[in-house]
């Protein structure tokens, strides 16, 4: 019987089939596109490093849909996750818990959106009297089999620190602050404001609305059959440009298809569905509106100088001490029993510039700052000297016409 060997990947086997040796292997996981659109303010610190291997894989995951494609419009190619965690590295990135305590690597887990919002809610592994919390805070996501598993994680905020007290103790010792990667590309980016209206196709002091949305029942696309009427009949078209700014896993789970055939009333009503794997900062910058629920993009747009709206949101299942509880006490809420331009016009005038600076200070404890600490945080693990040189952060990119992203063209994979 003939032998047949499998032949694995060059950047697993390494050895004489690499033409740059003796690299410092990092795997990047990423289990979804939100995920692997947060890895990215990391992996990117690693740019121009001939001493460093990026090695990427997409890991099992409910949500996991997508996450080729976007690797792969970066340029990337993905190594199997049966290879990888076959495979030994000097250090794994990664966003989400699932699977990564069986790699061979210290881990770096990274948190994926603005503060720790969304409580568990598998509550069965939970001791009699032990409150809920967030994912990244919890016992449940930090520990496997009684021990810390990741080597290092990093918050945005000195006030994770005090919750993980209190949630999980023993975490602690490879805790760190960095602060938050989308709060400084947002505040960096709005000087540009007028550029990316302009790069939207917005004409000058056109209203501009974004409707934001998680995922899951009680976010804003779980009620969307609520919303859309209003949408679709009280915000002329010709007057109003709207764009949709919906959560990866919204796309992952239902099918692509399928969110925008519900989309479908959409179709030449001057409504923008906004692609899973677009960067969606600069959107959040160019809006007078935000209609939004208690997601991460609701709480980032307070850095902004958009007016915000509140859609109805589940009050028990948000953490109390996140950026989405407090905006809850102090945004306006939509409600149906008044025209939706009327409650747009009535928040524009009563916002006044600062209004949610408290929760916006709730994103990061350390603004501007996120790259060169968390650049700092990685090469240490690598025990690497850092570049002598600022770490790139490369400015956000302007983005595409709204017209490209109309809902003219449902039928047709975007």
């Amino acid at each position: 019987m003939v032998s047949v060997k499998t032949t694995q990947s060059a950047l697993i086997e390494q050895g004489r089939w690499l033409t740059v040796p003796d690299c410092k292997q990092v795997l990047v996981v990423a289990h979804t596109v939100a995920f692997a659109q947060r890895l990215r303010e990391a992996f990117c610190l690693l740019e121009a490093d001939f001493r460093i291997q990026v090695v990427f894989t997409a890991a099992p995951h409910a949500f996991g849909g997508g996450v080729a494609r976007y690797l792969e419009s970066l340029g990337i190619a993905t190594v199997p996750w049966e290879e990888a965690l076959r495979a030994e590295f000097d250090l794994v990135l990664a966003a989400g818990s699932r699977g990564v305590h069986e790699l061979n690597a210290p881990v770096l887990r990274m948190s994926h959106g603005a503060g720790h919002t969304k409580l568990l809610t598998d509550t069965s592994s939970l001791a009699p009297g032990e409150t809920r919390a967030p994912g990244m805070l919890s016992r449940q996501h930090l520990l496997h089999e009684g021990r810390v598993g990741p080597a290092a994680i990093v918050y945005a905020h000195e006030r994770d620190l005090e919750e993980l007290a209190l949630s999980c103790p023993e975490a602690l010792a490879v805790a760190h602050v960095v602060g938050d990667p989308c709060v400084d590309r947002i505040v960096a980016g709005m000087p540009r404001r007028e550029e990316y209206r302009r790069a939207l196709g917005l004409g000058e002091g056109q209203p501009f609305v974004v409707v934001t949305s998680t995922w899951g029942p009680t976010s804003t696309f779980g009620r969307i059959d609520a919303l859309l009427p209003q949408l679709l009949s009280q915000l002329p078209g010709q007057d109003y440009r709207v764009a949709f700014l919906f959560h990866p896993n919204i796309f992952s789970g239902h099918g692509n298809w399928q969110v925008r055939s519900w989309l479908a009333g959409c179709r030449g009503r001057g409504i923008s569905v906004v692609p899973p794997e677009a960067d969606w900062q600069s959107l959040l910058i160019a809006a007078d509106w935000v209609i939004g629920d208690h997601g991460s993009l609701t709480a980032y747009s307070t850095l902004t100088d958009a007016a915000v709206l509140l859609t109805p949101g589940p009050r028990r299942e948000i953490a109390a001490y996140s950026p989405a509880a407090l905006l809850a006490t102090v945004a306006p809420v939509v409600t149906p029993g008044h025209p939706l331009d009327e409650q747009l016009r009535y928040a524009a005038r009563q916002h006044r510039p600062g209004q949610y600076a408290q929760v916006a200070a709730l994103l990061s404890s350390a603004p501007g700052e996120f790259h060169q600490r968390m650049r700092t945080v990685i090469y240490s693990m690598l025990e690497l000297g850092e570049p002598a040189s600022a770490p790139p952060v490369p400015p956000l990119p302007l983005p595409s016409p709204l017209e490209q992203w109309e809902a003219g063209s449902l039928g047709m994979a975007q």
